[in-house]
């Protein structure tokens, strides 16, 4: 007799985040659900400086919230001629309710004087992982490329359009979903994450 499925919770309502994590995390043997599929509709205020501690902070609040097992996100784009950001505040750039599109006409403006030897960046992605008793245990990954001067690219979200991955002379937005997760921050992160939740089930057999 097979081991009844756990439920995972992801800490989101982004559809480009849900459609990466459910390739991602694939052929666990978890029941993954959504914010919104499991009935939450308090946001958790994401009221920490830095993305691993928005990270911890989301995982452990809807945890708490649901009693389930919890994997929450944080990740960021820094710009190192930008002093690191936009970093945490990267959904909240261009303000609250603002369109990808409108996040990355403000960055690419912020950018436009900053030569091309100078516009290194990369992706930071943090996930932590929270239940009912457990400690808290987070991974980290990270993608290292350079802004563009322009947008190009129809898939992947967020500043996927306007950011050129180290080596590969192309921006995130012109790869597939299985190019993007096998070099992004979140595939990276998520590996980590995906070994972790293997030894917490097997734990609770």
């Amino acid at each position: 007799m097979s081991s009844p499925r756990q439920k995972l919770l992801l800490a989101t309502n982004n559809q480009g985040k849900l459609r990466e994590y459910r390739t991602l995390l694939g052929n666990l043997p978890v029941d993954i659900s959504t914010l919104k599929e499991a009935g939450i509709t308090q946001a958790v205020d994401e009221t920490a400086s830095t993305i691993p501690e928005n990270a911890v902070l989301k995982a452990t609040e809807y945890a708490r919230m649901t009693g389930l097992l919890t994997l929450a996100d944080d990740s960021g784009l820094e710009v190192d001629a930008l002093n690191g950001e936009p970093g945490v505040k990267s959904a909240r750039y261009a303000g609250e309710h603002a369109s990808d599109i409108e996040r990355n006409e403000l960055l690419l403006k912020n950018m436009a004087k900053v030569p091309d030897g100078k516009r290194q960046a990369r992706f930071r992605c943090v996930i932590a992982i929270a239940g009912p008793g457990l400690p808290v245990q987070t991974a980290e990954g990270t993608c290292e490329g350079r802004i563009a001067r322009e947008s190009k690219g129809r898939t992947g979200f967020g500043y996927d359009p306007i950011f050129i991955v180290e080596g590969m002379w192309r921006h995130m937005a012109e790869m597939t979903m299985e190019e993007k997760n096998a070099i992004s921050h979140r595939g990276k992160a998520a590996a980590k994450a995906r070994k972790i939740l293997e030894r917490l089930l097997h734990q609770t057999k």
